[in-house]
C-alpha cells in the first residue's frame, strides 16, 4: 500500500476530470494511491455527438454504458488504476437536475437512503485507508441534486468509518486526516473570462458575470492551490476522453487556451477538515494535499 493515499467521491463521469484531473495525474506519477469513486453513470446526460443521441435516457437509455467506457478512457489517460462506481455499476443513478422526469425515479441517487449509500462508501475508505478526501462543497459545486448528494455521502461516510462501533465486518475503523471540497476561486474565473474577452470571445462563458457563476466562491475560502501545470495536457486528454459530456475547445475549456496553466493546470481546494500546513504559496495558501501529514 502507498504511503500517501487520495480518495476522490464525484458524481459522474467527467466530474472527476473537470476539478481534479490534474491532480489526480500529478499524484498518480508521484506513486501516491489515488482511488476515484464515481456515484453514478450519469444516465441523465445530455449528449454533445448527434450520432450517439439514440442512447438518451428517453430514448434508448445506454447512456451510462457508454460513459462507464469514456470514463475509463479518462482514467487511463490520468494514469488512474483504481476506480470504482458506488455500490457497483448502475446502483445509484443520475439524478438529473431538479424538475426532470429522472430527478422522480426512485433509483435516483439524489433519493438514495443516506446511511445506506454512505455504508457503501465507508467499506472504501476503510479499506483504501486514505489520508486525504476530496469531494464537492454543501451546494455540490453548483447546485446538481447528484452533486449534493455526493457530499453528503462523502462526509457522512467519514464520520462512520472512523467509529470503530459502526459496521465492524467492513474492517478496521480509519480517520480521515484532511478533507477538501473543491473550489473555483472568484478572481481566476474573472481573469479567465476577461482574457476570453480579449481574444474576442462574446458568447457562452466569455458574456457571463463571475458573481452570477454558482460554482465560483470567494478567495478567502480558497486555502489550497495544488500546482499541476505539467500534467495539463493529460487533464485535457482525460476531458476528450467524456466526448459526449464536454466540448474541450468550447466556452469554459478554452479558458486553457487563453489563461494558460493557471486556468486548469492549478487545482484550487477548501480545507474543510484538518490543519493547513506548509509550504505556502505567495496567496498563503498550501500547495500539496499532503502537506502536514506524516
Amino acid at each position: 500500500m502507498s504511503d500517501r493515499r487520495l480518495l476522490l467521491v464525484h458524481a459522474h463521469p467527467d466530474d472527476e476530470s473537470i476539478g481534479t484531473g490534474a491532480v489526480m495525474a500529478k499524484y498518480a506519477d508521484e506513486g501516491a494511491g489515488v482511488t476515484l469513486v464515481t456515484c453514478t453513470l450519469g444516465e441523465e446526460g445530455e449528449i454533445l455527438i448527434p450520432g450517439l443521441a439514440n442512447l438518451a435516457a428517453d430514448q434508448e437509455d445506454r447512456l451510462g454504458e457508454h460513459r462507464r467506457t469514456e470514463l475509463a478512457d479518462a482514467m487511463a489517460a490520468l494514469g488512474v488504476t483504481d476506480w470504482r462506481l458506488l455500490g457497483g455499476p448502475g446502483r445509484y443513478r443520475d439524478s438529473g437536475m431538479l424538475g426532470t422526469p429522472g430527478n422522480e425515479r426512485a433509483e435516483a441517487f439524489a433519493r438514495a437512503d443516506l446511511l445506506e449509500a454512505a455504508t457503501d462508501l465507508v467499506a472504501i475508505i476503510r479499506e483504501v485507508q486514505p489520508q486525504v478526501l476530496v469531494t464537492y462543497d454543501d451546494f455540490g459545486g453548483y447546485g446538481h441534486p447528484d452533486h449534493i448528494q455526493a457530499h453528503r455521502v462523502a462526509m457522512y461516510a467519514v464520520l462512520l468509518a472512523e467509529a470503530a462501533s459502526f459496521r465492524p465486518d467492513l474492517g478496521q475503523a480509519w480517520a480521515v486526516a484532511k478533507v477538501y471540497w473543491g473550489a473555483f476561486p472568484r478572481e481566476v474565473v474573472r481573469r479567465g473570462i476577461a482574457a476570453l474577452r480579449a481574444a474576442g470571445e462574446t458568447t457562452g462563458f466569455a458574456a457571463m458575470d463571475p458573481d452570477d457563476i454558482p460554482f465560483v466562491i470567494d478567495d478567502d475560502l480558497v486555502t489550497t492551490a495544488v500546482p499541476a501545470a505539467a500534467y495539463l495536457d493529460r487533464k485535457m486528454d482525460a476531458l476528450r476522453a467524456h466526448a459526449t459530456q464536454v466540448a474541450v475547445d468550447g466556452d469554459f475549456f478554452a479558458l486553457s487556451n487563453n489563461l494558460g496553466s493557471e486556468a486548469l493546470g492549478i487545482e484550487y481546494f477548501r480545507l474543510v477538515r484538518g490543519a493547513l500546513a506548509g509550504p505556502l504559496d505567495d496567496s498563503g495558501r498550501e500547495m500539496d494535499l499532503f502537506a502536514g501529514i506524516t
